[in-house]
């Protein structure tokens, strides 16, 4: 794809003279993400993941409220995909895109399906039943499937000691290898009813990763805080440890978190124990350029959301930053959508990425 206008970058020679000189990297830029004004209310409690379908267009994925649907910020729309009468989807929990299709994995359903860019249903593949139901979260151009699997936890909990694997298939889900591994989850002992279990520190975070269309595997690590690139071929190029504040869980994340729980539940929740600090992101959206962007964790009553963009070879080359409650959903060529919980739903905002700089004598 081709880069996307918005990263300052330093020229070729300035780079190759630092190196010579063995001087350390500059400061990366910083760059504001600035509103279009364009809103659309969608109805749902909580989008967790989005998109890009080309010019202004977004799907979107509410799980809580079963829904996926496509935002039109030209015509300031919102239609579901899958109506009642169709019933092609029923618990959808994931989406991501490949090429010209949107793939929605649906847990109650057991399957993955194909849908076009302008949200027509196509066909469904089966979750194969030798990964124990799990579905594909990725696809690569070459239409090999990218899967994240975990040990079943089992009645104490010892199963999440084992660290989670992505393995790719090809696409007949035939033939299968091992891509990465990513970090087990940080556990913790919890005694309920005379009966011990280890459960996840809550707000520990985890590891995210994607795949690019050549088949490029990106892994950001929680525990070190970097981004790792696998090329097509294997080898392995380890990012550099990222800058970052260590935020301490106060009460009011604690409060802010349970309050996500119906009243019945939170005496359950609130047995098990937070993490110490916060996680160093939130989570790790790809954009259209190959680079990846972390979405930072911050404190409670910050009014101003961070994220660290990292390239191919690991380094950070930018951060960027918007005004807002919201969190970055998706990425265009020149757009960031942002996801803004209110009272009624979310509010779906379009924020501009700045142009490159035209180059010199153009």
């Amino acid at each position: 794809m081709p880069p996307a206008p918005f990263l300052r970058t330093l020229s070729l020679p300035l780079l190759a003279l630092l190196a010579a000189c063995g001087g350390e990297r500059p400061p990366a830029p910083t760059f504001e993400l600035t509103a279009t004004g364009d809103t659309i209310l969608a109805p749902y409690g909580d989008v967790t993941d989005a998109a890009w379908l080309g010019a202004r267009r977004f799907a979107v994925i509410a799980p809580q409220d079963t829904a996926v649907a496509a935002a039109d910020f030209d015509r300031h729309t919102l239609r579901p995909w899958g109506g009642a009468r169709a019933r092609e989807l029923d618990q959808p929990f994931h989406l991501f895109r490949s090429g010209d299709s949107v793939y929605v994995a649906d847990w109650a359903r057991r399957r993955l399906t194909a849908w076009s860019l302008t949200g027509e249903y196509g066909n469904a593949l089966p979750a194969p039943d030798v990964l124990r139901g799990a579905l594909p979260r990725e696809r690569d151009a070459a239409g090999q499937w990218y899967f994240e699997l975990r040990s079943a936890p089992g009645p104490d909990g010892s199963g999440n000691r084992d660290s989670a694997t992505i393995a790719r298939f090809d696409a007949a889900l035939l033939r299968g290898d091992t891509i990465a591994h990513l970090a087990p989850f940080d556990l913790v002992e919890v005694v309920s009813n005379g009966r011990r279990r280890l459960e996840r520190r809550l707000l520990s975070g985890q590891d995210r990763w994607g795949v690019l269309p050549d088949g490029t595997v990106w892994v950001a690590r929680i525990a070190d805080n970097r981004i790792d690139w696998r090329a097509p071929d294997g080898t392995w190029r380890t990012g550099d440890n990222l800058p970052d504040p260590v935020l301490p869980i106060r009460q009011n994340d604690r409060d802010l978190f349970l309050n996500q729980f119906d009243v019945d539940l939170r005496p359950t929740v609130e047995a098990i124990p937070f993490a110490a600090i916060k996680a160093p992101f939130e989570q790790a959206i790809l954009a259209t350029d190959a680079r990846a962007w972390l979405m930072k964790s911050r404190s409670v009553g910050d009014t101003i959301r961070h994220y660290q963009v990292v390239d191919q070879q690991g380094h950070l080359v930018a951060e960027a930053r918007h005004a807002g409650l919201g969190r970055l959903l998706a990425l265009s060529d020149s757009l960031a959508l942002v996801g803004e919980h209110f009272e009624g739903g979310t509010r779906l905002l379009l924020f501009r990425l700045p142009a490159r700089p035209a180059p010199a004598g153009s």
